[in-house]
């Protein structure tokens, strides 16, 4: 029998297995980190983070989605969201649950008025690339992504 499972908007007090679920998607974060990034969303009208609580095991799972246009607005481009993290915890994943969650950012994102939602996901997550094209997601482009940390001293100074 499948565990219940119910999507819910996150709270400030959902920081700690948010964080641990961060470090299962290669992103370590300390719950305080993520008590502060929460302190940004939780509330907002333009992004929202849902969390998939089952009743034994607390929070198993997260998605983070914003509407695109309103970080960087597009002539080109018409109102979009974009997910910008999605993880199910390893011991619940191909139960459904990560597919509740989208389900939920998508609604979220269509009462938002978005037309599309768009999701970028690293070239070695293959099973997440399989996931996105049996819920509907299609490949658009390939890029590579440069960053320049902002807390390091250049190279010579």
């Amino acid at each position: 029998m499948q565990e219940q499972v119910v999507v819910r908007p996150a709270r400030i007090e959902d920081a700690e297995p948010i964080a641990h679920l961060s470090g299962q998607l290669g992103y370590p974060a300390s719950a305080e980190d993520v008590r502060e990034r929460l302190t940004h969303i939780v509330g907002e009208d333009d992004h929202v983070v849902y969390v998939a609580e089952s009743l034994r095991e607390r929070v198993i799972g997260w998605i983070y989605i914003y509407i695109y246009i309103y970080l960087c607005p597009l002539v080109e481009m018409p109102l979009q969201a974009e997910i910008g993290g999605l993880v199910v915890d390893e011991r619940h994943r191909s139960q459904g649950v990560g597919r509740r969650l989208l389900e939920q950012a998508e609604r979220w994102a269509a009462g938002k008025g978005c037309s599309a939602v768009m999701v970028h996901s690293n070239v070695v997550r293959e099973a997440a690339h399989r996931f996105y094209i049996r819920l509907g997601y299609r490949l658009i482009k390939t890029q590579r992504v440069f960053t320049k940390s902002l807390k390091e001293k250049p190279h010579g100074a």
